[in-house]
C-alpha cells in the first residue's frame, strides 16, 4: 500500500525535527522528505554528530513518522559534471556524507537532481564527468543499501524517463532508480507522459506530486510554486496509469510553503485537491 509524504520545504522552516514530524503527523502524512540543498545551513546537516542523529531517530520512533527520502539538491552548487575538479571532488564528498546520513537515519532513497551542471555550460565532458561520478556514487550507495534515484528535472539534461534510461544503460545497478516528478515530466511538450511512465515503471522508486506550467515556443514554463489545479498536469491520467501498472511506492507532495504565515492551511488546500484524485485512481481508498 502506498504511503504519502510531504516535502520538508512545505513545513515551517525554523522548527526542530521532532516538531516537524509531529506537524506532518497532524496533517495526516506518513513521512517527511528531508532537504539537503545548496545552502550552507542545510549542507551542514551532513556534519550532524552521533548525538544529533540519535535525537532524530528517537523522534521518528516516538512520532511514528519516518524520513523515508532525502532530496539532495546540494549538487547544484557542486555538480558531478563540473569543469572544476575541486567542485567535482566536493560533490563526491557531499554524496559520501549524504549516504552515511541516510544510512544512519533509515532513509531509503536519496533523490539526485538530474542535471550534469547547473550554473555552468553543458558539454560532452560535463556529461562524461557526470556519468563517471554517478557510477562512483552508486557504488558507494549500494554498499550501504541506499537507493539513488534521479529526479526528472526542469532541465533538458534529464527531463524524461527515456533520457534517464540512457544513463541507466551505462550504470546497470538496482541501486540506481528514477524519481519522476509528474509536474516536470508533464511540462516538456516532447514528452508522451503515459508512454514515459509505462516505459520506466520498473525503475520508479518514488513519485513527486506537483503542478507545472508547460514549456512552449514562447514560454520557458514554470516548474515551482504553481498552485495545484492551475497548471498542465493531468493528475487523474498519471495516477490511473501508475495504478494500472501496480505502482505502490511512496508519493511526496512537493511544495515550498516553509516561509508562509500559514503553511498548514496551504498544505490542507493541496490535500483537498490531491486526495480525491488519488482515491479516484485507487490509492488511499
Amino acid at each position: 500500500m502506498s504511503t504519502l509524504g510531504i516535502y520538508e520545504k512545505a513545513t515551517p522552516k525554523d522548527i526542530s525535527w521532532r516538531e516537524r514530524l509531529e506537524f506532518a503527523k497532524e496533517l495526516g502524512f506518513d513521512f517527511v522528505e528531508m532537504s539537503i540543498d545548496e545552502t550552507d545551513a542545510r549542507l551542514a546537516r551532513l556534519e550532524w554528530s552521533q548525538k544529533d542523529r540519535k535525537e532524530i531517530i528517537d523522534a521518528i520512533y516516538d512520532t511514528r513518522v519516518k524520513i523515508l527520502s532525502m532530496c539532495l539538491s546540494g549538487h547544484r552548487r557542486y555538480p558531478f559534471g563540473s569543469a572544476d575538479p575541486e567542485n567535482r571532488a566536493k560533490g563526491l564528498e557531499i554524496m559520501t556524507k549524504a549516504i552515511d546520513l541516510a544510512s544512519d537515519l533509515g532513509i531509503r532513497c536519496i533523490q539526485l537532481a538530474g542535471y550534469d551542471v547547473y550554473y555552468e555550460d553543458k558539454s560532452l565532458m560535463s556529461r562524461e564527468w557526470f556519468i563517471e561520478n554517478l557510477k562512483k556514487a552508486v557504488s558507494m550507495a549500494s554498499s550501504k543499501g541506499v537507493i539513488l534515484s534521479i529526479e526528472i528535472m526542469d532541465d533538458p539534461f534529464i527531463n524524461s524517463i527515456t533520457k534517464y534510461l540512457k544513463i541507466k544503460e551505462q550504470i546497470p545497478s538496482p541501486y540506481l532508480q528514477v524519481y519522476p516528478d509528474i509536474g516536470n515530466l508533464s511540462a516538456w511538450p516532447e514528452n508522451d507522459v503515459g508512454y514515459e511512465i509505462e516505459k520506466g515503471i520498473k525503475e520508479i522508486s518514488q513519485i513527486h506530486l506537483k503542478d507545472t506550467i508547460a514549456v512552449t515556443e514562447n514560454s520557458e514554463g514554470k516548474f515551482k510554486e504553481v498552485p495545484f489545479g492551475k497548471g498542465c498536469v493531468d493528475f487523474i491520467g498519471c495516477l490511473k496509469i501508475l495504478k494500472r501498472l501496480n505502482y505502490n511506492g511512496p508519493f511526496v507532495v512537493e511544495m515550498w510553503s516553509e516561509m508562509n504565515e500559514q503553511p498548514a492551511a496551504e498544505i490542507e488546500k493541496a490535500k483537498q485537491f490531491l486526495l480525491p484524485k488519488l482515491r479516484e485512481a485507487g490509492y488511499f481508498g
